[in-house]
């Protein structure tokens, strides 16, 4: 249920077209991966999987990106991973950053966070920004590319696979067409198509909360960008509503309707606009203001078991729904994404086992239950599931100025990177016994600035669509290591330690070698390199060992 009143966002229209290799309804190339919706996830695996070498056919429903600005929340992770895809400079430009956010009970702030960043750090904590503009500097990425044919208005209409591919059946107004495809990724939405013709379900929890979204834009100015959060505001009594400044002059307001309202009169525009009024006048706001986009969500914690099925797989909403609390939707299938373009490039240019698949399913199932463990606790205390819950969370916030403890309850836990610790890739954890800091095989790179090869950059801008073997030492005394997958030594001497802060964040000495995944999570380490085991570490990657059931 949404309505979009104004079109601030310069929307493309793209025409329904087919490919001229149809002839007698069936496209007669065979494809490596079509990617099934061009969402955020879709786009963000296409542009993965090109970066990696591989083609990719993306079947998109509408004519243009999404509607309205949906999500709006980006973390530091998500950068990195933009930056990775060629429009983080785009982004930035615009965006908002911040790392503060603050919670009122009635007209009083009781509690306020400030997510961890320090000196280290080349992208803010979260930033603001509109989910529309970055789906459309994607496309524009992906048009500047020759392998990634975007084919919008055409859907999903039929599926039958076998050990050896898949046959889509795709309706379009140019024609419908059958393809064929070696793998397909489902990143068609929470409605996904394509899991309902696999007949799949979704296991986890639907919250009762329901909440009303809109954006509008005014005079911004004064503002602060961060998280605004009230419970049981004078301008809603009995509620919550959150509170975002966007770019463009744009403000975002969610807030929850209460158990004995009617979805049907309060999604009335008049109703909705004077929930907006009324806010802003507690705030003291006297601006003038105009609708763009309202929509009604329902928070739900749901996930495939599994996000491999033969030969299709799943990503972003498809896989899994994440409670909006704590900015975890966009920015997990963003990751989801990541995750999966490297290992599904390998396996399809024959670098790798289809095994290493299956350790994408491993590893973001665990993801999205983290994030569920984690947006629950928000949803609950959001939205209360009991009287007497209500009436617990309502006494931790009249009590929380006065105790600081207590306002811990209202943290919201900000989406942040999952540390994969139980990876089936990760190899020689016991070699991290001989350290006394540094990320651990699973972990994330921490950030840190050097000035390597004679420019001022961070260690995660080194990283590539490959292994990357960060060497601490000499370039003339690097290992030598024999593999057939893509692999970089990156050299960092102790002079490219120009803070003197990255040997330390690293737990390294001369010698010390980290051996990281083209995602960034690392797949091991050795205080001391060992050649030998890092090539059984790179092999295990390339044909990890069948998962068992």
């Amino acid at each position: 249920m949404e309505t979009t009143f104004s079109e601030y966002f310069p929307y493309v229209h793209h025409a329904a077209s087919r490919p001229a290799t149809v002839r007698d309804g069936a496209d007669g190339r065979r494809h490596p991966v079509v990617v099934a919706g061009g969402g955020p996830t879709g786009l963000a695996l296409a542009l993965g999987l090109s970066i990696h070498g591989v083609p990719v056919v993306v079947l998109e429903a509408d004519d243009t990106v999404c509607s309205g600005s949906r999500a709006g929340a980006f973390t530091r992770r998500t950068f990195e991973i933009l930056e990775r895809l060629g429009i983080v400079g785009q982004v930035m430009a615009d965006g908002l950053g911040w790392r503060t956010g603050w919670t009122y009970w009635r007209d009083r702030e009781v509690f306020r966070f400030d997510m961890p960043h320090d000196e280290n750090q080349k992208y803010p904590p979260a930033i603001s920004h509109l989910q529309n503009w970055i789906e459309q500097l994607m496309v524009e990425e992906a048009g500047r590319r020759g392998d990634i044919d975007i084919r919008w208005q055409s859907r999903v209409a039929g599926l039958a696979q076998d050990s050896a591919g898949v046959r889509l059946e795709v309706a379009s107004p140019a024609g419908d067409y059958a393809l064929q495809a070696d793998w397909v990724v489902a990143c068609d939405g929470g409605r996904s198509t394509v899991r309902g013709l696999l007949g799949l379900p979704m296991t986890g929890m639907r919250y009762e909360g329901r909440y009303v979204i809109i954006d509008v834009r005014m005079d911004t100015e004064g503002l602060p960008a961060g998280r605004r959060c009230w419970f049981d505001p004078p301008s809603k009594p009995g509620g919550t509503l959150l509170m975002y400044k966007k770019p463009n002059g744009m403000v975002r307001f969610d807030y929850q309707l209460n158990e004995e309202d009617d979805e049907a009169l309060e999604m009335q525009p008049e109703r909705v606009f004077a929930q907006v009024d009324a806010h802003l006048r507690m705030l003291g706001l006297a601006r003038k203001w105009e609708p763009v986009w309202m929509s009604l969500y329902r928070a739900s914690a749901l996930t495939l078991e599994r996000y491999l099925h033969g030969r299709v797989l799943f990503a972003g909403d498809a896989a899994h729904l994440v409670p909006i609390f704590g900015v975890r939707g966009m920015n997990s299938a963003v990751d989801d994404a990541h995750n999966l373009a490297w290992k599904l490039a390998y396996v399809a240019r024959g670098l790798a086992q289809p095994a290493l698949l299956e350790t994408y399913s491993a590893e973001r199932v665990y993801a999205a239950r983290e994030n569920h463990r984690y947006a629950m606790k928000g949803a609950e205390f959001m939205a209360p599931p009991s009287r007497p819950f209500r009436l617990m969370r309502d006494a931790v916030l009249s009590l929380a100025e006065r105790h600081p403890a207590l306002a811990q309850l209202a943290n919201p836990r900000q989406h942040s990177a999952i540390p994969l610790a139980a990876s089936p890739l990760n190899a020689f954890p016991e070699r991290s016994a001989g350290f006394a800091a540094g990320p651990a095989p699973g972990w994330i790179l921490p950030e840190c600035p050097l000035r390597h090869a004679g420019r001022d950059t961070h260690l995660t801008s080194l990283l590539g669509p490959h292994f990357t073997a960060f060497w601490f030492g000499e370039a003339d005394a690097a290992p030598r290591i024999e593999t057939p997958l893509p692999l970089e030594v990156v050299a960092i001497p102790p002079a490219e330690d120009v803070t003197g802060r990255l040997y330390p964040l690293y737990g390294a000495v001369p010698g010390t070698l980290y051996l990281v995944r083209p995602d960034g999570h690392v797949l091991a380490r050795w205080r001391q390199a060992a050649p030998a085991e890092i090539a059984a570490a790179l092999a295990r990657a390339r044909a990890p060992a069948p998962a068992t059931a």
